[in-house]
Formats: structure tokens, C-alpha cells, sequence
């Protein structure tokens, strides 16, 4: 099994608090309303949101996979951190055993948000994750 780490970094307007609600905190319902081509629902399998729960994405007709499953590690919303894994589903395309996520939003010095994430991809076998890889499957 590889480990490949992928950083990225988005600064937005909009304050940390007000950025954490909405995408991490109400994302779950917001998302799909928002981008229903892309998500058709997301729904919880176990627990409410806490770390150890687990939820089922559905997505929607724009997209490549059919549904995911992701449970959350960790939700600090006084520091604005939320770490989840993806630990099934068509999105790993037979090639991972997991992926997981942290993001952590910092204020930025004109008031908005500087959004960090740490993204680890968990090959099986001797599959190869590249840079260039990870960046089409994000388009």
C-alpha cells in the first residue's frame, strides 16, 4: 500500500465561522440544493455529524460515481477543523483502500478565510497516485 499526500490552499472573503457553518456545519443539506447535478442527497447511516459517524453521498447525473461513503474523524468547531475519510464507494475506483481529508480554516489578514486541506489517498497493491491525477479528478 502507497500513501500519497496531496496540500491545498483557497482564500476566500468570507470569515472562517461564517465559511465553517455553512460548508462543514450545514453543507450537508446546503450542497445538494446548491449543486444538485453534482449531489443528489447525502444522508446519515450512523450518528448525527459527530466524529464516528457515518454517511452515505448519493450523486447526482452530472457525475462520474454513484454514491460514497464517508465517516467523520474529528469536528473541532472551535478551531475550525473537520477531518473525514472516504471508506466506500465507487470514488475509490477500485484502486484505494481510503481517502482522507482535513480541513482546517484560518482567518486571512483582510478578514476572510485561508481554507487548508490535507488530502491522503491509500493505494491497494502497487497502484501509483500522481499530482496530475488528483487534479483532473477534481474537475
Amino acid at each position: 500500500m502507497g500513501i500519497f499526500t496531496y496540500e491545498s490552499e483557497v482564500v476566500t472573503a468570507i470569515p472562517p465561522a461564517k465559511m465553517f457553518k455553512a460548508c462543514i456545519l450545514d453543507g450537508d443539506k446546503l450542497i445538494p440544493k446548491i449543486v444538485p447535478q453534482a449531489f443528489k442527497s447525502v444522508e446519515y447511516i450512523e450518528g448525527n455529524g459527530e466524529p464516528g459517524s457515518i454517511k452515505k453521498i448519493t450523486f447526482g447525473e452530472g457525475s462520474q460515481f454513484n454514491y460514497m461513503k464517508e465517516k467523520v474523524e474529528a469536528l473541532d468547531k472551535d478551531n475550525f477543523v473537520y477531518s473525514y475519510s472516504v471508506i466506500e464507494g465507487d470514488a475509490l475506483m477500485n484502486t484505494l483502500e481510503n481517502i482522507t481529508y482535513e480541513t482546517k480554516l484560518e482567518p486571512s489578514p483582510d478578514g476572510g478565510s485561508i481554507c487548508k486541506t490535507t488530502s491522503k489517498y491509500y493505494s491497494i497493491g502497487d497502484f501509483e497516485i500522481t499530482e496530475e491525477g488528483i487534479k483532473a479528478g477534481k474537475e
